[in-house]
């Protein structure tokens, strides 16, 4: 089976060698260094010119390694996952519960992750490792292979969903998100007239029964939902 170059290396098989000096670096070093430079400035503070300073080589250097940006950013995602979480739950719906939690949980701690573009689905060790997680979760199911892999897939879909609605308030300060979130219901109450928003304008005019907070609570809520659905599914 022909491999591109990056998962040949990330797997460890063996692929045609290429002429030039052993490498001195591992593809972990390579995708630590662009994580810390993601976390620092987002993923538009990567490239493959600033990968290469942080560990001390040319651009072209690094190209004995990773053959595009695309392949950097595999490798990268590798490196800021890690290893899937191992589910302990009773049943199904606390394992997804779990896993749905430690991917939100990755996603906050590196919010880049969200512009990284989806091209494929994983291939990579620990990408895999965390989709055969989510589908171990449903073992006890009679979902067929197929539902475990939509159900896993709608977990996902709503936890990168409601990330990327909540992440300014893990890209600022608290004090900065607390004034974004007043100054957006400010000119909501102000757009969102009662004659053509009504539904919207009635949840305004009084905000404090809403009583979420849309980075715990609204996302167990959500989740809940989406979980309720597989539920019935599998009934």
């Amino acid at each position: 089976m022909e491999l591109p170059r990056v998962l040949e290396q990330l797997w460890g098989v063996e692929g045609p060698a290429r002429p030039g000096p052993k490498p001195t670096f591992q593809l972990s070093d390579i995708g630590a260094a662009a994580v810390e430079l993601a976390d620092a400035g987002g993923l538009a503070a990567v490239s493959m010119s600033k990968v290469a300073s942080a560990l001390g080589f040319t651009t072209m250097s690094l190209y004995r390694y990773v053959d595009s940006k695309d392949d950097l950013y595999t490798v990268m995602l590798e490196e800021a996952f890690g290893e899937a979480p191992v589910l302990y739950g009773e049943d199904w719906r606390s394992r997804m519960m779990s896993w749905a939690e430690a991917f939100r949980d990755g996603l906050r701690a590196h919010p880049w992750i969200l512009q990284v573009p989806v091209t494929e689905p994983p291939l990579s060790p620990n990408q895999l490792g965390w989709m055969e997680s989510a589908l171990q979760a449903f073992h006890d199911t009679a979902l067929t292979a197929g539902e475990k892999l939509s159900a896993m897939l709608l977990v996902n879909i709503y936890v990168r969903g409601a990330v990327q609605l909540t992440v300014h308030q893990f890209t600022k300060s608290p004090a900065e998100s607390a004034a974004a979130d007043r100054l957006y219901a400010e000119r909501l109450r102000y757009l969102a007239t009662e004659d053509r928003f009504p539904a919207t304008a009635a949840g305004m005019q009084r905000p404090e029964e809403l009583g979420i907070d849309f980075g715990t609570d609204g996302f167990n809520d959500g989740l809940d939902t989406v979980l309720d659905g597989i539920q019935a599914r599998i009934n």
